[in-house]
């Protein structure tokens, strides 16, 4: 297979292995580019995208952006986190405008889950959903299964827990999906009351003892509290979710086994990690970040030649 299945990246539920094993070939290659003196290749030289960022976002923009600039797409950025488009028509009505300046692409972020899926229906433009609410994030997930894959040299097999806030968290439905996808075993640990209620259905092992998770695993994503999507309190304190679900370098060390550390950013040090086991050599996330170039890379670059065709 040399094209993929679907003309838009609406979530990981969408693609197929074969999809995912494409977009890891792809950003292989892209990766040996952005490494190079002149990272650029005129690849998308005929293709214009539009970021539409409805959301606060810093990593995930300046990512897109820059792959977007590395295949030398024009790209236009529209930010509309202080705007009053929160409706259904007016989001059709904006990208409509947006679209009329004869856009090809775009890549947005948006708080209502199946916002991408919405509009992929209502505009003739390839939509990439850069995060909808607490639905999904595939960007992110093939970013962190692709950095796993360079680590431990495949997906296959590996045991991989995901800890924290998974009530809220569309990056870890999105790694769910997309760990299962290429034959891992997923776990889920967190507070009862963070994580949904469903979670079984998604085939997943569920623990609430961080550190029973920590010795099952080879890899451990830590994810953030998110508490601007919290209207109530979910835990006592702050403190007692650290002491609980915080990863810190005694209780790393205590597990007698080397695993791989991830984090989709940004960062609470000192509560779901602390700065020592950030910045130590089992954690990979700057890694991740790196990668996310050249996976947005390969995920725009595929998209568009379908576009071509």
């Amino acid at each position: 297979m040399s094209e993929l299945s679907v003309n838009h990246l609406l979530g990981i539920k969408y693609l197929t292995k074969g999809d995912i094993e494409l977009i890891f070939e792809t950003a292989d290659q892209f990766k040996e580019v952005i490494n190079r003196p002149i990272k650029k290749v005129p690849s998308l030289r005929d293709i214009t995208i539009a970021n539409l960022f409805f959301e606060n976002s810093t990593r995930t923009k300046l990512s897109f952006e820059l792959a977007e600039k590395r295949l030398s797409a024009d790209v236009i950025n529209f930010s509309a986190s202080q705007s009053s488009v929160k409706k259904g028509e007016t989001l059709i009505d904006t990208v409509n405008n947006i679209l009329s300046m004869k856009v090809d692409m775009v890549v947005m972020r948006h708080p209502n889950p199946g916002a991408g899926v919405f509009l992929s229906k209502h505009v003739n433009a390839s939509i990439i959903n850069a995060g909808d609410g607490a639905h999904e994030h595939p960007t992110q997930a093939l970013l962190d299964s692709y950095s796993i894959r360079e680590k431990l040299g495949g997906v296959k097999g590996k045991n991989v827990v995901i800890v924290g806030d998974i009530l809220h968290s569309r990056v870890a439905l999105s790694n769910i999906y997309a760990l299962q996808l290429q034959g891992a075993n997923v776990m889920v640990c967190g507070p009862k009351t963070l994580l949904p209620k469903y979670i079984k259905e998604l085939g997943v092992n569920v623990e609430t003892n961080l550190k029973k998770a920590l010795e099952w695993c080879d890899v451990a994503n830590m994810l953030r509290v998110q508490n601007e999507r919290m209207d109530i309190s979910y835990f006592p304190t702050t403190r007692e979710y650290t002491q609980q679900f915080g990863i810190n370098k005694d209780l790393l060390d205590s597990i007698g086994k080397d695993i791989v550390i991830m984090h989709p950013g940004p960062i609470n040090r000192g509560v779901e990690i602390t700065s020592d086991v950030a910045d130590s050599k089992q954690a990979i996330i700057l890694d991740q970040v790196e990668n996310g170039v050249a996976v947005r890379m390969a995920v725009i670059y595929l998209l568009a030649s379908k576009i071509k065709q």
